[in-house]
């Protein structure tokens, strides 16, 4: 589409996100918000998201103006001069118009992702055994890495050790700028072949780990009915099940109307421990929402490259040839950049191809 032919539905939904950049700014400016620091950066990174496509629209709606008054005088007049200047000028505007055009375009389809600012990240060993659980533990630290590099806050939510080293089970919930719109590609089956160190043939063995990230809801865009949650305090346990300290700490919450479970014993405090397992549990709850409200629309919906099952493999990394091979786009990165948390490849790559979807779709709904 020609960028001077934007059309009334679209700008329709970038005059409601200038609107909500200036109900943001409101609140911000308001003293009551200015004092819950949560919620300060909560909107802040909302805004972050929304207000350069608003600034790009600014920019549009200017440039538009300047080329109608261009079309206009080039198509004739009073004044000849006037109008050879305008048809010299109107094929530059035509040309600004379309970039910027292109441009909002990725915005639009973009910008819900780039709002939401934090997320509860989940590894799990899958098939492997020791070295499943030790594969955990390196891909832990290549997303400490990466969110070291982006400038992201990483919070240690629950840990629970392999027998051999490494982790069954890890929860984290990182928090910044971009964070949903660069990690939630990392959903589904991360599979590793290499020669584990216990293997004295030197024979390549295949283990899998799965990454679950979920975008972390506001507690507002979630209620939960707390009539509908056991809570159980209890004392931590260990890897095999015996108590590891005698004072009731650790936190297990059931959501009764979907079996949903969560259990928390990170933090020595129950306090602690209660709140990230109630924010584990809007997390957990919020996916089987989206998950949900997906089945009920058809495959029009932009949805992130793969559906980001548990059971999908979606990436391969190959020691032998020091390679990463992403299935979903089939290209290949260097395992170890990626390992020291050099993402930014992988996942420029995923977002190119992903806004490609995206926009092709957004021409068919049209």
């Amino acid at each position: 589409m020609h960028g001077s032919d934007i059309d009334a539905a679209l700008a329709a939904r970038l005059d409601e996100m200038a609107g909500r950049v200036a109900q943001l700014d409101a609140q911000l400016a308001d003293p009551e918000v200015n004092s819950d620091y949560r919620r300060v950066r909560e909107l802040s990174v909302e805004r972050a998201a929304l207000a350069p496509t608003c600034e790009r629209y600014r920019r549009y709606r200017t440039l538009r103006a300047q080329h109608d008054e261009a079309a206009s005088l080039a198509a004739g007049g009073a004044d000849d001069e006037l109008a050879a200047l305008a048809r010299e000028e109107l094929p530059q505007l035509e040309s600004q118009l379309d970039e910027l055009w292109q441009a909002l375009r990725r915005d639009l389809v973009s910008s819900e992702d780039r709002a939401v600012g934090s997320v509860i990240l989940e590894l799990r060993a899958g098939v492997g055994g020791d070295e499943a659980s030790l594969w955990v533990g390196d891909l832990l630290d290549m997303y400490r890495r990466y969110a070291q590099n982006k400038g992201w806050k990483v919070d240690d939510m629950d840990f629970s050790p392999g027998d051999a080293g490494g982790y069954r089970n890890v929860v984290l919930n990182i928090s910044g700028e971009g964070v949903w719109a660069h990690l939630g590609y990392e959903g589904g089956t991360h599979q590793v072949k290499r020669v584990p160190a216990t293997e004295a043939q030197g024979r390549v063995h295949t283990s899998t780990a799965t990454v679950a990230v979920l975008p972390e809801p506001e507690e507002i865009e979630l209620e939960i009915d707390p009539e509908e949650v056991k809570v159980s305090i209890t004392t931590a346990q260990g890897p095999g099940g015996q108590n590891v300290n005698k004072v009731a700490t650790a936190v297990h919450l059931i959501h009764l109307p979907t079996g949903i479970e969560v259990r928390m014993q990170e933090s020595k405090s129950q306090q602690q421990n209660r709140e990230k397992a109630w924010k584990l549990l809007r997390a957990r709850l919020y996916e089987r929402k989206l998950e949900e409200a997906r089945k009920q629309r058809d495959e029009q919906r932009v949805a992130m490259i793969g559906s980001g099952g548990r059971a999908e493999k979606i990436r391969t990394y190959r020691y032998k040839e020091n390679l990463v091979v992403d299935h979903r786009i089939n290209e290949s990165f260097n395992l170890g950049r990626v390992l020291q948390g050099d993402l930014e490849p992988v996942v420029a790559a995923l977002i190119e191809n992903d806004m490609a979807q995206r926009l092709a779709s957004l021409g068919k709904a049209r």
